[in-house]
């Protein structure tokens, strides 16, 4: 669960360019559009085959 706690000078902008990023580092909004439909076995085994081709690549 991401959390942000706002500080007394700080404002709302700021607070939540903080909350955006910890949302995004943490990869809530991609397992939401993945999890939106269903996915058959094959698209599964196709998202996991890309996945490590691209954690490969980066090493």
């Amino acid at each position: 669960m991401t959390q942000v706690v706002v500080g007394e000078n700080e404002g709302l902008e700021s607070a939540l360019r903080r909350f955006k990023r910890q949302v995004s580092k943490a990869g809530i909004f991609a397992d939401m559009k993945r999890l939106r439909h269903f996915e058959t076995p094959i698209e599964k085994k196709k998202r996991k085959a890309i996945a490590r081709r691209r954690k490969r690549k980066m090493y």
